[in-house]
């Protein structure tokens, strides 16, 4: 099983509107980093998880548009900035498809500790605003980073 993970691309600040949508160049981030997997990547991607928050909603729908998901994206539970990782630890040992989970730091650092490390305090990954780390879960259920991509490489 292959697990995506998501950081949503660049959002506007507090101050400038309490929703936090996604700016112009965080939308084009988000874009660029879905294009990129779209064309040279052979990613398929059963469901697509984001916070209620509104600039992961923003960035699942970019992914999914640009992986031709169409309505496979669902808000999921426990993904904010703050939620403990716990419980997706033991929702991802039911799923046996690839999906992909976008939200928000330090949620996804820490549930990228507890799986590849066993420990939510380690530091294994740094995430990127509309990066993506690729995490893969073998047969025995130990997970391995297998790749990042954020759009700072891309051209």
């Amino acid at each position: 099983m292959y697990l995506y993970l998501v950081q949503h691309g660049e959002a506007v600040s507090k101050e400038a509107d309490l929703e936090r949508p996604l700016t112009r160049e965080g939308r084009a981030e988000v874009k660029k980093v879905a294009s990129h997997l779209a064309a040279y990547s052979e990613i398929s991607v059963q469901k697509i998880y984001h916070s209620e928050k509104l600039r992961a909603e923003q960035t699942a729908t970019i992914i999914a548009r640009e992986l031709h998901l169409g309505k496979k994206v669902e808000e999921g539970k426990e993904l904010n900035p703050q939620s403990l990782p716990w419980g997706w630890v033991e929702r991802l040992a039911d799923i046996q498809e690839n999906v992909m989970i976008i939200g928000h730091l330090p949620h996804l650092k820490r549930l990228t500790a507890l799986l590849v490390c066993q420990d939510e305090s380690k530091k294994c990954v740094d995430f990127t605003k509309g990066g993506v780390v690729c995490l893969f879960r073998d047969d025995s259920g130990i997970w391995s980073l297998q790749w990042i991509i954020v759009p700072q490489i891309l051209p």
